[in-house]
């Protein structure tokens, strides 16, 4: 932005400026502001000549500012929403929409309804070069989550400069394709050539400033473009609920070709549009073998012509109060109008068109997300014509569309660009989320290739590829003009796989395992090279249905004869039960489990047909899939195949001789040929049946079936087992039911929630007869003790570490699937450690083995005490907590993500940043400002959805809180959950803490987040939670190490947490203490239903957290609130950080909460953290530039005085001395060395450090005085460790380390005087009145007490006692000082007062007695 500011002297800016810029906008100021609609405005390119300027000063009376907005260098950023300028623009619900759409379909589409509408003008089309082989390198640096984020940001902001130059220039922006963009000057014929040369003039531009760009990966890329002229048709099509648009004709075909000649840098002409060009102004060279040329130079036009062929373009007229704005597209600005939003909205893709309806902020919009991408390619014959054209995509449309909604599936876009017209699908966006997302694409992608292949003319192949992973889906492109799409190597993947496996449906690796499918369901297809793809895995084609798929349906879990099935002997108890009262009786039954998916109830069914065959049983046992679902008669088809025996059957005679075999007798020869499309025969067709119509041909075909589906359950003794029953058709339930109802057998069935199917089976168990028993039972979630004993048996130990069990225990919420997908995910980034244990086994003595052996472990009925035996720990320097969730958890969770509303989603996305339990202070701080004020009803409603659990309200009374009405789940059973009711007080809440009631659900909302995104959240949280990072007001309010914040200069700007709170920060005080009990009691205890396998964890933990030095220190006047605080604000901050990459202020915080942990004798948190701190400097590449030499000093004496605590004494000494050395004040390791230094120490002089300090700033006094407690801290614990000893020279290091520590002691109250002093006197001369009231002893006392209550305001530990020693109350000095140390307020500071005090007074025994209480 470029000001420049008139006078009375006119003096001018000397900078040079060889072209005028755009929208140059004059205001006339005087000596008041005059609002927008006063401003002298410019049309749109005008340049402000320096004449012009003059005239309209003149008009101004001397008094103008002329602001003039040029081109300068951005911070290139990735365009997730317009900017606070950009925005001010989007004035209606309309422009919002419009900024979806181009100029062209705004322009014509909405004045006439036909389909086809002829358009004259220039087409360029920009295709990225090394897009693909940029993806590959995100991916292969930051892993597929993280590198496609990257990849995302990239693009946009490289795409965002280009665009912006385009619609400077007029542009229109038709169509985006990944790394390609389609852009359209429309002009009329006889204008073409000056058109021509002002989108030459942009492409020159455009490749002069953007043409090539380096990449954080080290991959450059570059742009080529293609320019045509000439006519063209926008075509629209579709439904009455979806409509898509695109231009065709000879110059898209022309552009395309002119793009594919063109090399990274150029531009090329096509033929015809070099022959109806400017040519003279133009220096070209000519293509071997092609009449299109490519441009080499030009002649630069002056911005008079770029502005008069601008305003030549075809444009739809606007008002002059939209020009006067001078938006860079006029259609954002359009009024409201709902009948042209009604057609818009048909244009924007579904998943934008649900977050717009829901008022989602556009930068919201963007989104990480698993998904599966379906691309298919429709190539037509080349005379196809533009009516033939624009019916034959109508139809496909159409069809695409009734296929894909059952699955859920959208398409995103419709291109057409150099790979023919491709429709690119997508399954599993926001809102529309389905489980087996990849089978459903699958199944979509064979009916879409089989019903384009036949039922459309003139096609002559059609291509199919479905990719599945995780991509960017969200808004690209420029502020004023963007589009909802995906992005990711999977996208880029698919394309290419349809382009070089053509004429069948084509999946990569990740779609074959995602559907669960059987192999005989695909066929792996040969290895083919892809442009830019490195390592495309293996590929396959689906071919759907086959006779193996028919007749194989076995149960494919495995049962192990080594690993028992733990957890379910309740479910084994009664089937064995049923099953022999169905042996000895005859009574028969049906058993139906019901569980969530991965509640193990495949494992189960496999167990009990074991169990039936063991016992001597015929089990036909069969597994249903997703499949089946939509395939009539595909249960009952698969069911008697098995019964009857055809699957051993391969040829088509065998099965037609078995099953008259088996059937004869049951049903009539003449009704044998109604049998051939259910079993794959070839019965002659009967003359009864050839007769039959279509109505009596499915009558009889029902009574068919029907006999035989009894001759084959009822005629035999045996057992039915039915794995996945729900995916039972409609068709084969209609045929089942009532044979079930009426004959004796006994079948054991599994079932999911949420299907038709499964309420089928409920309503029949209601209704069941004697003669026909059906009992459903719902699969309980295993206990945390079979948990961790599953734990052990996958992984092969004999015991687990507690936090490994933890982990475990929490993400699981005991369902066994979600447990072997964590501890399969945990080995494969290869995150554990397994060791063998010995008893009597030697330890080495350093900070790694010490880690290890540290960690409390999970005690299981194999392990005993866990003493001994191979056992699996988190190795050291793996966080759990960063642990990305299990693709195959995440599909299924984000399942029951997408389940609820998108505002809902919203505030738990941002609820999921701030961690698993939340206050609503903090969640208010950093949801958007629009949907502020809905935040405790949507809150309210997530509680209600059994998503959140309330915790104790702090401003409402505790008494009130009653029991959760209604059924609730075992999470919402702790104590402290309520639900509340939607009335008018809880809406007005305005503080509170909640609680995830699934942590998995917690973690995939947060990977939902874009990384820009994620790290401004994560700097506001940790904003909001730096003015509680200090110690209770119990304890001083202090920081945990003494002095931290003064001693690292980049953590001073936080602001000083010493301030007075105000009432809303007091409530927020609250609220976190609330929730660090909450986060420390998940920690060390467990929820209700959880108790037995957590008491050895409750018992491990007890080994490691002692009683809290400052409990029972507050005379019962105020607990202290530390653990806490360590837990709600402290460690936060230090993951917030983290996450935001801020090294120096991650291990800052890490240091504070490990010395937390130790102020509450919790050694062992305080071990954990330091370790996370280890692993944090070790990843730091420049330390000195990071972290400060005090941290690192700090950091040793902290690991130090955690190895004392843990009894690794001789770790602890080494620790120590090194953190001495840090801190520059060496410790001698030789008895010679020790006298030497005991005699320096005698020598120092405490006048000269007196003198030194109160001749520095505050702040440097500050800063020393830290590093002299921390040197104090560290001399103390030396001289215990040495004392500890017994020997002499253990003795003489010990008094040697009492000397050095005095004389830091010494030196750390000469340079807390000088800032007490001060303070002190001025008190004094203020509250010496006091004491002149009364000389009575207890009066006095009475006054003095009331002084020091109003001097505990100047938040200064030893300040009270300063001022009671000035006005001569020695003895009341002494006891304000022996109160600062019974509250903690200090133990250096206080003892330091206390011996200034005892010095002045007579009486020597008196004062060796008081000196030895002190030293004690």
């Amino acid at each position: 932005m470029l000001v420049l500011l008139w006078g009375g002297s006119c003096k001018f800016s000397n900078r040079s400026l060889r072209e005028p810029p755009f929208g140059a906008v004059l205001r006339e100021v005087g000596w008041r502001w005059l609002p927008p609609s006063q401003w002298l405005s410019v049309k749109e390119g005008a340049w402000v000549t320096v004449a012009a300027a003059q005239q309209m000063m003149t008009q101004g009376g001397c008094h103008c500012q002329v602001i003039v907005t040029t081109p300068v260098p951005r911070v290139p950023r990735a365009l997730t929403m317009a900017s606070a300028g950009e925005r001010k623009y989007h004035y209606s619900d309309l422009g919002k929409a419009a900024a979806f759409l181009p100029s062209l379909l705004l322009q014509d589409s909405l004045r006439s309804n036909k389909p086809i509408h002829g358009v004259h003008g220039v087409l360029l089309f920009a295709d990225i070069s090394g897009f693909t082989a940029l993806t590959e390198k995100f991916i292969q640096r930051s892993g597929t989550d993280r590198g496609t984020d990257e990849l995302a940001q990239t693009l946009n902001c490289y795409l965002r400069d280009i665009l912006e130059e385009m619609l400077i220039f007029g542009g229109d922006i038709l169509k985006f394709a990944g790394d390609a963009v389609l852009v359209l000057w429309r002009a009329l014929p006889q204008e073409l050539a000056e058109t021509i040369s002002l989108v030459l003039q942009c492409s020159w531009r455009i490749q002069k400033k953007y043409g090539s760009r380096d990449t954080p990966v080290g991959q450059k890329v570059q742009l080529k473009i293609g320019i045509s002229a000439g006519p063209m048709n926008l075509m629209t099509v579709g439904d009455g609920r979806q409509q898509y648009f695109w231009v065709c004709g000879w110059a898209l075909g022309a552009v395309c070709e002119a793009e594919q000649l063109a090399n990274a840098g150029e531009v090329v002409l096509s033929a015809t549009t070099w022959e109806v060009c400017e040519q003279h102004q133009l220096r070209i060279k000519h293509l071997a073998g092609k009449r299109a040329v490519k441009v080499t130079g030009m002649d630069r036009m002056a911005w008079s012509e770029r502005q008069d062929a601008s305003h030549k373009l075809v444009r739809r007229p606007v008002s002059q109060r939209l020009e006067r704005e001078g938006a860079m597209r006029s259609a954002l600005l359009l009024p409201s109008d709902p009948s042209v939003e009604e057609v818009l909205r048909k244009y924007i893709p579904g998943a934008a068109l649900r977050k717009f309806d829901d008022r989602v902020p556009l930068d919201l919009f963007s989104e990480l997300r698993p998904v599966t991408i379906l691309f298919v390619q429709l190539h037509f014959a080349a005379d196809t014509g533009p009516a033939c054209l624009c019916t034959m995509l109508d139809n496909a449309i159409r069809m695409m569309l009734e296929i894909l909604c059952p699955h859920k599936g959208e398409i995103n876009k419709v291109l057409l660009f150099d790979k023919g017209c491709t429709f690119l699908c997508v399954f599993g966006l926001t809102g529309e989320k389905l489980p087996y997302k990849s089978l459903h694409a699958l199944q979509s992608a064979l009916q879409i290739f089989d019903s384009c292949s036949t039922m459309l003319k003139k096609i002559e192949a059609v291509s199919v590829a479905v990719t599945s992973g995780t991509v960017f889906c969200g808004v690209t492109g420029h502020p004023v003009r963007h589009e909802y799409t995906v992005i990711g190597q999977k996208v880029n993947l698919a394309a290419r796989m349809m382009v070089h496996y053509p004429g069948l449906v084509s999946c990569d690796a990740a779609t074959y395992a995602a559907s669960q499918l059987p192999p005989y369901y695909f066929k792996e297809l040969p290895e083919r090279k892809m442009k830019g793809l490195s390592h495309p895995g293996t590929v396959y084609q689906y071919v759907g249905i086959t006779e193996k798929s028919i007749f194989g349906m076995a149960l494919t879990k495995e049962r192990s004869e080594y690993v028992p099935l733990l957890g379910r002997e309740k479910e084994v108890d009664l089937f064995v039960s049923c099953l022999k009262a169905y042996e000895d009786l005859g009574e028969g039954h049906i058993l139906a489990f019901e569980g969530t998916v991965g509640s193990g109830k495949s494992h189960l069914l496999t167990e009990l047909a074991y169990l039936g065959q063991a016992a001597g049983h015929r089990v036909v046992a069969v597994e249903l899939l997703e499949v089946n679902v939509r395939q009539s008669f595909s249960a009952i088809r698969t069911l008697m195949a098995r019964a009857l025996g055809l699957q051993d059957c391969e040829l088509c005679s065998d099965r037609q001789r078995m099953l008259q075999t088996k059937l004869r007798g049951t049903i009539e020869e003449s009704s044998y040929c109604l049998l051939n499309d259910i079993f794959l025969v070839e019965f002659p067709v009967s003359d009864e049946v050839r007769e039959m119509c279509e109505t009596q041909r499915k009558t009889e075909l029902h009574t068919t079936l029907a006999k035989v589906l009894e001759k084959t359950i009822g005629g035999e003794f045996g057992i039915f087992v039915i794995d996945n029953a729900h995916f039972i058709d409609s068709a084969s339930w209609s045929i089942m039911s009532p044979v079930l109802r009426n004959v004796s057998l006994f079948m054991v069935v599994s079932l999911a929630p949420g299907y038709a199917r499964t309420e089928s089976f409920w309503k029949a168990a209601a209704g069941s007869t004697r003669s026909q028993k059906i009992t459903c039972l719902h699969l309980d979630k295993l206990k945390p003790s079979a948990v961790v004993q599953k734990a052990c048996q996958d992984l092969g130990v004999d015991t687990i570490s507690r936090d490994l069990a933890r982990f475990l225990i929490q993400r699981s919420s005991g369902i066994p699937y979600y447990c072997e997908e964590l501890l399969r995910c945990l080995r494969c980034n290869n995150m554990l450690l397994f060791r063998t244990r010995r008893h009597g086994e030697k330890v080495e003595d350093n900070w790694e083995s010490l880690i290890i052996e540290a960690s409390p472990l999970a005690a299981t009925s194999s392990s005993g005490a866990g003493n001994e035996g191979r056992v699996c720990f988190i190795r050291p320097d793996a966080n759990l907590e960063s642990a990305v969730l299990p693709a195959t958890l995440k599909e299924i969770v984000l399942a029951q993500l997408d389940r609820i509303k998108l505002l809902k989603q919203m505030v738990l996305k941002f609820a999921a940043v701030i961690g698993p339990v939340f206050t609503t202070q903090l969640l208010s701080h950093i949801l958007p400002a629009g949907i502020r004020h809905k935040m405790n009803c949507l809150l309210d409603m997530l509680v209600r959805d059994n998503i959140l659990k309330w915790l104790k309200n702090p401003e409402v009374p505790e008494d009130v809180q009653g029991p959760p009405k209604g059924p609730a789940t075992s999470l919402q059973a702790e104590s402290g959950v309520r639900r509340p009711s939607p009335s008018k007080k809880t809406v007005e809440r305005q503080s509170g803490v909640l609680a995830f009631c699934v942590l998995l659900l917690r973690e995939a909302a947060y990977e939902l987040w874009p990384k820009s995104q994620r790290v401004a959240l994560h700097r506001k949280c940790a904003a909001f939670l730096e003015r509680y990072a200090h110690k209770c007001k119990s304890c001083s309010q202090g920081d945990f190490v003494a002095f931290h914040r003064f001693a690292v200069p980049s953590t001073q700007d936080g602001g000083s947490c010493q301030a007075p709170a105000d009432q809303d920060d007091s409530r927020s005080w609250e609220a976190l203490v609330l929730a660090g009990e909450e986060l420390k009691r998940d920690r060390t205890h467990a929820a209700e239903g959880m108790l037995v396998a957590w008491r050895f964890l409750a018992r491990s933990e007890q080994t490691t957290e002692l009683p809290s030095k400052t409990d029972g220190k507050h005379n019962g006047a105020r607990s202290c609130e530390c653990k806490a605080i360590v837990e709600s604000v402290l460690v936060p901050l230090a993951r917030h950080y983290t996450a935001m990459g801020d090294a120096a202020r991650a291990f800052y915080y890490l240091l504070e909460c490990a010395a937390a942990y130790l102020h509450v004798s919790n050694s062992y948190m305080a071990l954990v953290k330091l370790n996370e701190a280890e692993v944090l400097r070790n990843s730091v590449e420049e330390k000195a530039n990071v972290i400060a030499r005090f941290e690192e000093a700090t950091f040793f004496s902290l690991k130090g005085e955690v190895c004392c605590h843990l009894g690794r004494m001789k770790l602890a000494k080494k620790m120590i001395r090194e953190a001495l050395s840090l801190l520059k004040r060496q410790f001698p390791r030789t008895s010679v060395g020790a006298f030497v230094e005991s005699q320096a120490e005698e020598l120092q002089c405490a006048a000269y450090v007196a003198r030194r300090a109160s001749s520095l700033p505050q702040e440097a006094r500050k800063k020393r005085l830290a590093w002299l407690l921390r040197q104090s801290c560290c001399l103390s614990l030396l001289e215990h460790l040495f004392s500890l000893e017994g020997t002499s020279s253990g003795r003489m290091f010990s008094r040697l380390a009492a000397r050095m520590k005095a004389n830091t002691d010494r030196a750390a109250d000469c340079y807390q005087a000088a800032d007490i002093a001060p303070k002190s006197a001025s008190a004094a001369k203020l509250y010496k009145p006091l004491w002149c009231i009364s000389s009575a002893a207890d009066t006095g006392e009475k006054w003095g007490d009331s002084a020091r209550r109003h001097l505990a305001d100047f938040k200064t530990v030893g300040i009270a006692t300063g001022v009671l020693a000035e006005m001569g109350r020695s003895s009341l000095a002494k006891c304000s000082s022996v109160r600062d140390l019974q509250n903690g307020r200090g133990f250096i500071q206080g003892a330091s007062s206390l011996q200034h005090l005892w010095a002045s007074m007579d009486g020597e025994g008196y004062k060796k007695s008081e000196a030895r209480q002190v030293q004690e």
